[in-house]
């Protein structure tokens, strides 16, 4: 199925408030005390945000690794976006794996602190480049990936 423009805008503003409101669980678990919790909620802020993006140049990945390997080939590759996005990316879908699979409580309230701000800063970032493409109010394409 082939979006419109007006539809990848739509899907791209659902999946950001998505992001923001996972933001928010994840600051509710944190003073509840849901450590845990609070680093999934982190990790799924993220990668909301990032699916937010991709969807306006027609990139929909079906998994955790393409969504940060399609960040990386849009965005950072081509400095839209830092290295440390995509750094913050890996390092919280690994405390996150930890988090939810692990046999032991390994993460802690300043894991749980550190996850919630790197998350916020990674989806703040994120939603500055999707605003200004969406001011440009086209498809994102990046001229590079033709060279390639």
């Amino acid at each position: 199925m082939t979006l419109s423009w007006t539809d990848k805008k739509i899907l791209s503003q659902t999946r950001m408030e998505k992001a923001h409101e996972f933001l928010e669980d994840a600051k509710g678990n944190f003073r509840e005390g849901r450590v845990k919790t609070s680093i999934n909620r982190s990790y799924y802020a993220l990668l909301a945000a990032a699916r937010s993006i991709l969807i306006l140049c027609g990139v929909n990945p079906e998994t955790h690794e393409g969504a940060v390997t399609m960040l990386s080939l849009k965005f950072v590759k081509t400095e839209l976006l830092p290295l440390e996005t995509i750094k913050t990316f890996k390092l919280l879908f690994s405390r996150r794996t930890d988090a939810d699979y692990g046999d032991f409580d390994s993460a802690d309230a300043a894991d749980a602190e550190e996850a919630i701000r790197l998350a916020s800063g990674a989806v703040e970032e994120i939603e500055r480049l999707r605003s200004a493409l969406l001011k440009q109010d086209k498809p994102y394409k990046n001229e590079s990936e033709d060279k390639i």
